[in-house]
């Protein structure tokens, strides 16, 4: 049985930092991309970031480029997203999700998806 779950979310201030994991089981993790993507109340679900199945290519959405850094531990089944520099505008729930025989840019071919882990940023 494929499974994503996401640990890692919280409260934290704007200029906090927090590290979400994603801890899969049930395939063999190094075949494939790894997306996050998230969604604020009332929002559009948007894609966040990407990671190759290698860890080589990493892409990131442009509103968080800079801050956020994706990485996976393939030896631990385990993909990382470290988000630095957090404003409010970050606050949603952050989801992980597994890519099927696509390119880790398009976002498309998304079979499988975490439940989600809240993140909010609040003074």
């Amino acid at each position: 049985q494929v499974q994503l779950v996401e640990p890692g979310g919280g409260l934290v201030q704007p200029g906090d930092s927090l590290r979400p994991s994603c801890a899969a089981s049930g395939f063999t993790f190094d075949h494939y991309n790894i997306f996050w993507f998230r969604q604020a109340p009332g929002k559009e679900r948007e894609g966040v970031s990407c990671i190759s199945s290698s860890g080589v290519g990493r892409y990131y959405q442009e509103s968080v480029k800079g801050r956020f850094t994706i990485s996976r531990d393939n030896a631990k089944n385990t993909v990382y997203l470290q988000m630095n520099s957090l404003e409010s505008e970050d606050t949603a729930v952050y989801y992980c999700a597994r890519q099927c025989g696509s390119s880790c840019r398009g976002g498309d071919a998304i079979d499988s998806w975490g439940k989600g882990t809240l993140v909010t940023v609040s003074t």
